[in-house]
């Protein structure tokens, strides 16, 4: 509707006009809308439009960072996207020679993707524990029946289960069921183990808070000279959900398509597809310019929030208790506090951003005589300098 009024609009202006040079008018009409509020949003790019960094193939000699790497939190050794659940599933099962009981723990939640299955079979177990635990005395309770329809459907479906039972010191036996001719495989637990309930009750907390075992995205933080192309970013494939020739394609059609969608986009419309256009990546690279130049780098999940990067920061300052603000293009200061996340604030694939002190906090300092420590950084962080080329 609102483009019919503008439409009907723009015709009453050229009454004389028809055909095709009516419509030309109304499109260069848009078009010098489009310029003017590019202009005061800072942009020279059709607002919507939203055009992206080419994606380079990893190994280019100009890359902005290598790609995106994360760390195994049990070795902590950096890994490539491709290697992480390979590594991980490897540390679990050698963590089995020197704590079978956690490493099963490990394993249960980590090896098992349905989370909903692996609550309800966690949830069985605790129950079969406490059961334990509450009624030392019942023998009964020390066995469990390995063919029991609740077990298979349960326990028996999830990697790790059997890993834990034994660790925590079941064993395996064959005993004779009632009313059947043949004995039938249980659980059966140890005597030793019986004689120690707080072992499996902290056996129990234990499985009952564990969480899935993830690699860490990993910062890759790095420091740069000052340089003056400090805001370009050549990124890899890794910082984009889709492929480069995705990319390039949708570019393309978008480029094609923006001049017939401009005349029937309101200004909420543009917004929206902005919002779809920053949800289609899952990293960022954030450059934060420093008062000497100098550039810290770091890379972070698109959905992560902006006290992410200010914790960031303040983890390579040498005066880490002064308070700073960063700011983003067109000065817009980002606040600590805010909720927002990088790709809610636009700060997506990558970013340039400026470090400055508090200014009233500055001046207290100086008011008091002193100066605030030239060198910004910590001087093990300097040491690594690097050329940004």
């Amino acid at each position: 509707m609102a483009a019919a009024a503008a439409l009907a609009r723009l015709e009453q202006k050229q009454p004389k006009a028809r055909g095709p040079t009516s419509q030309e008018s109304i499109r260069n009409q848009v078009r010098k809308e489009l310029r003017a509020e590019a202009t005061v949003s800072g942009s020279t790019e059709a607002p919507g439009t939203n055009m992206v960094p080419e994606p380079r193939e990893e190994g280019s000699a100009h890359l902005a960072v290598p790609g995106v790497c994360f760390t195994c939190p049990l070795t902590g050794a950096t890994l490539r996207k491709d290697q992480r659940d390979a590594h991980i599933k490897e540390a679990i099962l050698s963590h089995f020679s020197t704590d079978p009981v956690a490493a099963s723990i490990m394993k249960i939640h980590t090896f098992n993707r349905d989370r909903d299955k692996v609550k309800l079979g966690v949830d069985t177990i605790a129950k079969y524990l406490d059961n334990i635990c509450l009624h030392p005395e019942e023998e009964k309770y020390r066995k469990i029946k390995l063919q029991n329809k609740v077990f298979q459907e349960r326990i028996n479906c999830l990697e790790g289960t059997h890993e834990f039972f034994e660790a925590i010191g079941f064993q395996k036996a064959l005993l004779p069921v009632p009313d059947q001719e043949g004995p039938e495989e249980f659980y059966v637990l140890s005597e030793a183990a019986v004689a120690e309930p707080q072992s499996l009750q902290r056996h129990k907390d234990q499985l009952l808070v564990a969480e899935p075992v993830r690699a860490t995205l990993a910062r890759q933080r790095r420091v740069f000279r000052p340089s003056p192309m400090a805001s370009q970013f050549d990124l890899p494939g890794d910082f984009f959900n889709l492929t480069a020739e995705e990319i390039k394609r949708e570019q393309r059609l978008r480029s094609e398509a923006v001049e017939r969608l401009s005349v029937l986009r309101t200004k909420a419309m543009r917004e929206r597809e902005e919002q779809r256009e920053l949800r289609k990546y899952t990293y960022t690279l954030l450059r934060v310019r420093l008062p000497d130049g100098c550039l810290l780098q770091g890379t972070f999940y698109a959905r992560e929030r902006v006290g992410a990067l200010y914790a960031f920061v303040r983890e390579a300052l040498q005066s880490d208790w002064l308070p700073f603000d960063l700011l983003a293009s067109g000065g817009q200061k980002l606040s600590e506090e805010d909720s927002l996340a990088f790709n809610e604030c636009g700060l997506v694939p990558s970013a340039l951003l400026t470090f400055s002190w508090d200014a009233a906090v500055l001046d207290d300092i100086r008011a008091a005589g002193a100066e605030p420590n030239s060198s910004i950084l910590k001087p093990e962080l300097l040491a690594t300098i690097e050329k940004l080329s």
